[in-house]
């Protein structure tokens, strides 16, 4: 799937690079790609000659360039200045990743934005035909100034010379850039236009909305949907047919485009499924498994056998002899070949072809043994809706990867199987049913094999009237853009010169049909049937008119916000609801505290009315304070309302009390109760006096609560107002009580203790401060409390946190959780893991940290004492996670630090086995010291062989270690380190003889002639001059064991730069190899040509590898 996320901000080159774009980074980020069609050319959009330019931009020494990332030189379209931003070995994935940049952005005045289309290439300098190229657009602006693709190509695939992106060790990447002019795309109304309403793109969505508008658009489907029994009490995001009736209601009653969150959580996706480009074909296989599954047992069972399946036979019949076997087999689509087929009737042509069984691949035919047969399938019968699957993907064995056929493959507006006399039908086939259809919708695939954008054409009431459904947007399209313009294959560019006898210059369209939905003509009444409100359960009927008044309500709200004030009353009730439960610290969260929406021209007295009817307490009674943000960040009542102020309107109050004019007003209601539970006046408020809130920490129980309010005299000391205190703790009256001040919990805690014997003004406290108090504790009972005093469980409650951990190598699996205190150091958080997994020793914990993004471990693990707390080691960019993994290692971190593992294939001279060391050597440590040390591991042919380690990747060898090479810069990560004895043959090379390289080959017969896939394992060869090939072939024999039947097919060849010239037995072979030296010497070899008979099996490196393809799966 191709990924569009921008690259990063500046990071420290060691770092880890960020792509700030959504929810991912690192491992699959599966962006959608909108293709060039997304936006559309509309009656006010300016697209004369839009200017575009071709950069070209060689990179040499590409493999051994050691820089992280690479920009190009800067090149000028459209007045602007790009540049092409490359990380030549990926950005924290194993993919190439290649942006478009703007190459002046930091410079550019604020609020800057240009829009572009572009495409990226890396070039194949072998074939052409091969070059990799992915197309997208963008708004760039100051904080997206880059663009493109994370995931470009698979980096094995870029550094494989053989496949032709890497020649010489030098990369080649084209860019071509169009710069537009902005298209006001927000100001299209779809339901006005064309009387249709689009679907939200989630992310990488696209290819779900095409197929749900394609099945929505089939009324009987969604009269069907309509008709599964739900009832009130179901929740659409558990429900999957609640979910899509939901969707289907909307996208015919709504005017504005459609979310699709509610149903991608029926299906049981996580956001990441989301953002994962899927097949639309696989979706709709599970899809409609899943609604027929939750159909069964209802008034609509079997809907969608009825709507989609259909069947053939699978028949194989002898030739020579009375005998016939038939199988019959229910289909829900048709996957109809497009390579070699000009349309669909040629690939029905394909499809019920009749295959010879006969020589080698004889029938073995019950009684009658061995014979000759015929083996095809035919039609039993058609469905009334036909959905055709066009394999536009098919496996290319030559490159090892997925390719897309975008060949011309053309399709009819009407379809009749009944052609030719009924050919595609079987004996069986009921002769009377007419099996002609009509195109009801063509699906679109426009791009890549590696991701593209999906959108639709329909024909919803089968007119002649053509929609394009492209995610939110639907616009009016005629015949000719959904059917030949959908056919695929090339188009001719208009000629600048006609008078000119010039070759007119022809593109690949990568735009074009994937699936097509036709309806049976006969069937059409039917399945083109009316669908109005009768036919939605009245429960839902309530429940999404409910949804749309409130949408509309909220949308009211929204216009006359400028004429609100929302006011936010906070009473002595929310404080003691919250204060230990919720909160812990300041008094209360305002979110959740009534709200009462005012006109802004309402006098304040009457809003005093309204506090009457919601609390009930009469309007003398009432004393309303403001709250104030104090400078230390708490926000705390600093004073009542004047009955000057309370006589103005609301909005001049709101102005009065919020410096940052948002909406809100926020107060503090002071009621007083008498000891009969009468309300009390509010008592006179002079600057003398000062109201404290008061909360009792226990630490027993380690429990927080509020327990009221005092009004006290400034110059008064807290041992006045002791026995109240202890009154309203219900204390006993003689228990000692510590004072502490909370003054501020932002960016740490401070809790000082309160003297008791000065004044509440020399201990600084003011309207709305808060007293924490606590029975006095002895240093003999301290010691029983995790946190005795109120300072240390503030701290405790300000630092705590759950960290759920994981083992690295099960990353998705949830091990164990501790609670931990974020300012634990490096040393405490390792030595709580060890001591929950049982290790003595904390040093051989190794911890990662999670990416919020991938939902994966971030590849580089934490270094020993690497970061100073637990809160560095949760901190993801701007985001904080509670996920850790680990590891137990069998030597302390800090050694291991200090070495460099590499892993080691050994070869052994004699036996065919291959045996992996992981060699662990002090990073100052030489090539040398690995092959000694590996010869203390190995069984060697004698005790005196001389062993040496090569660089090999993709069965070619690339380099031999110097013995004093430093292994610190050796990567292991994508090359395979292979160790083998030095033959004696070469300890004593000829002034004539020459070191060849020489691998094994095969070649496709169905694929393009000159590429060639090496596969084995590659070896040297010692020749001597005038040595014919005759002579070599024995010695290859020899050494590699062939059995003379199997080696008399081999075919050998000299191949330099993937061109092979095959050799003749009397060919002197020196003759073809020149070059002495054998680095860089893989470009020419000699290949041995024969199948590859060995089991296939991944490439092993080292490297931890992602999925960056998961299957469709709904798991509700």
């Amino acid at each position: 799937m191709t990924m569009m996320t921008p690259p990063p901000v500046e990071q420290q080159e060691d770092e880890e690079m960020l792509v700030p774009h959504q929810e991912l980074t690192e491992g699959p980020q599966p962006m959608e790609v909108l293709s060039a069609e997304t936006v559309s050319t509309s009656e006010n959009q300016q697209v004369e000659d839009p200017p575009t330019f071709k950069y070209r931009w060689t990179i040499e020494n590409f493999s051994r360039s050691n820089t992280k990332k690479l920009y190009s030189d800067v090149f000028h379209v459209g007045g602007y200045k790009w540049r092409v931003l490359i990380f030549p070995k990926g950005n924290n994935v194993d993919h190439l990743s290649l942006y478009l940049d703007v190459a002046d952005s930091a410079t550019l005045p604020y609020g800057w934005s240009r829009f572009a289309q572009f495409s990226l290439a890396v070039v194949n300098q072998i074939h052409g035909k091969y070059t990799i190229r992915k197309d997208t657009q963008h708004q760039f602006n100051g904080r997206e100034s880059d663009w493109g693709f994370t995931s470009f190509m698979s980096l094995s695939e870029l550094y494989d010379p053989s496949r032709g992106y890497l020649v010489n060790d030098t990369c080649v990447i084209e860019a071509e850039v169009t710069v537009r002019k902005v298209v006001d795309y927000w100001s299209y109304d779809s339901k006005k236009e064309t009387g249709y309403v689009g679907l939200k793109n989630q992310g990488a969505t696209c290819y779900m909305n095409s197929l749900l508008q394609t099945l929505y658009h089939i009324p009987y489907f969604r009269k069907a949907v309509y008709h599964m029994p739900t009832t009130e009490n179901d929740m659409p995001s558990g429900s999957i047919p609640l979910a899509l009736q939901s969707l289907f209601y909307k996208l015919q009653y709504s005017d504005n485009s459609v979310a699709t969150k509610e149903l991608t959580k029926s299906f049981g996706w996580d956001t990441y499924d989301s953002f994962m480009q899927h097949d639309v074909q696989e979706l709709n296989r599970v899809l409609c498994e899943k609604l027929e599954d939750k159909m069964k047992g209802t008034v609509v069972e079997g809907t969608i056998q009825h709507l989609f399946e259909g069947h053939h036979m699978n028949y194989i019949e002898c030739i020579n002899v009375d005998y016939k076997s038939t199988r019959k087999e229910s289909f829900y689509d048709l996957q109809l070949d497009v390579k070699g087929c000009r349309d669909v009737y040629a690939s029905f042509d394909k499809y019920v072809e009749v295959e010879r069984l006969e020589g080698d691949n004889k029938y073995q035919a019950e009684n009658h043994g061995l014979q000759d047969a015929k083996k095809g399938v035919l039609f039993i019968d058609f469905p009334p809706v036909l959905q055709l699957q066009l394999k536009r993907f098919e496996y290319d064995f030559m490159r090892d990867t997925m390719v897309k056929i975008n060949d011309r493959y053309e399709f009819p507006l009407q379809l009749d199987l009944d052609k030719d006399n009924g050919k595609y039908l079987s004996p069986d086939a009921d002769r009377r049913v007419r099996n002609l259809y009509t195109l009801h919708s063509v699906l679109v695939h426009s791009g890549g094999v590696h991701g593209g954008h999906y959108y639709a054409f329909i024909r919803p009431t089968l007119s002649h009237l053509w929609f394009k459904f492209d995610d939110e947007k639907v616009t009016k399209e005629d015949a000719k853009k959904a059917l030949e313009e959908q056919y695929g294959g090339e188009e001719e560019l208009p000629q600048t010169n006609p008078g000119l006898n010039n070759t007119p210059f022809k593109f690949t369209k990568y735009s074009n049909a994937y699936m097509l939905v036709y309806i049976r003509e006969s069937d059409k009444e039917k399945i083109m049937c009316d669908v109005d409100e009768k036919d939605i359960a009245e429960h839902l009927r309530i429940r999404l008119k409910k949804e749309q008044e409130e949408k509309e309500h909220k949308k009211k709200e929204k216009a006359e916000a400028h004429l609100y004030t929302i006011i936010k009353v906070a009473r002595n009730e929310d404080l003691m609801e919250q204060i230990g439960k919720e909160i812990f610290f300041d008094l209360v969260d305002h979110d959740k505290v009534r709200a009462f929406r005012i006109q802004k021209q309402l006098p304040f007295n009457h809003f005093k009315e309204e506090v009457f009817k919601e609390f009930g307490i009469p309007v003398q009674f009432q004393r309303f304070w403001l709250w104030a943000k104090r400078q230390n960040h708490t926000y705390r009542p600093n004073r009542p309302l004047t009955p000057q102020e309370e006589t103005q309107s609301v909005g001049q109050l709101r102005e009065v009390s919020n410096k940052t004019h948002n909406a809100e007003l926020k107060l503090f209601l002071e009621v007083e109760i008498g000891p009969d539970l009468h309300f009390l006046p509010p008592p006179p408020k002079t600057k003398e006096e000062i109201l404290l809130f008061f909360k009792l920490y226990d630490p027993e129980k380690e429990d927080l609560k509020f327990v009221g309010r005092l009004f006290v005299k400034s110059l008064g000391k807290p041992t006045e107002i002791l026995s109240k205190l202890i009154e309203m703790a219900e204390f006993p009256p003689n228990e000692e009580i510590d004072l502490y001040e909370e003054i501020k919990f932002e960016p740490n805690v401070m809790c000082e203790h309160i003297d008791k014997r000065i004044s509440f003004k020399s201990s600084q406290l003011e309207d709305g401060d808060i007293i924490c108090y606590q029975k006095s504790l002895t240093s003999a009972n301290r010691n029983q409390f995790r946190y005795p005093d109120v300072p240390s469980f503030l701290e405790y409650v300000r630092n705590r946190q759950v960290v759920f951990f994981r083992a690295l190598e099960k990353p998705k699996e949830e091990d164990f959780s501790l609670e931990l205190s974020k300012l634990f150091t490096y040393d405490d958080v390792v030595e709580r893991v060890a001591r929950q997994l049982g290790v003595d020793d904390p040093s051989k914990i190794r911890l990662s940290s999670h990416n919020c993004y991938s939902q994966q471990p971030k590849p580089q693990p934490i270094k020993y004492r690497g970061v100073d707390h637990l809160s560095d080691m949760l901190v993801h960019y701007n985001q904080t996670s509670d996920i850790l993994y680990y590891e137990i290692l069998d030597i302390p971190l800090p050694e291991l630090q200090g070495l460099k593992t590499l892993k080691v294939a050994f070869h052994h001279a004699t036996k065919e086995e291959v045996a992996i060391h992981n060699i662990r050597l002090p990073k100052n440590s030489t090539v040398a010291d690995v092959i000694n040390d590996l010869k203390t591991k190995v069984e060697l042919s004698r005790p005196d062989a001389e062993v040496r380690l090569l660089e090999v990747f993709y069965h070619k060898i690339y380099k031999i270690f110097p013995p004093g090479e430093k292994i610190e810069n050796i990567n292991d990560q994508y090359w395979t380190l292979r160790a083998e004895e030095i033959p004696e043959e070469e300890k004593s090379l000829g002034l004539h003889d020459r070191l060849i390289h020489v691998y094994h080959f095969t070649r496709d017969s169905n694929q393009n002639q000159m590429q060639v896939q090496n596969f084995g394992e590659p070896f040297f060869l010692v020749i001597k001059e005038g040595e014919t090939l005759t002579e070599i072939k024995i010695r290859i024999q020899k050494k590699l064991q062939v059995p003379d039947d199997e080696f008399s097919k081999w075919k050998f060849a000299f191949i330099s730069l993937g061109r092979p010239e095959y050799l003749q037995d009397s060919d002197i072979v020196s003759n073809r190899f020149q070059r002495r030296d054998i680095y860089g010497a893989w470009e020419q070899y000699l290949g041995l040509e024969h199948s590859d008979t060995a089991p296939k099996k991944a490439y092993t490196t080292n490297q931890n590898r992602h999925t960056f393809e998961k299957p469709v799966k709904i798991y509700n």
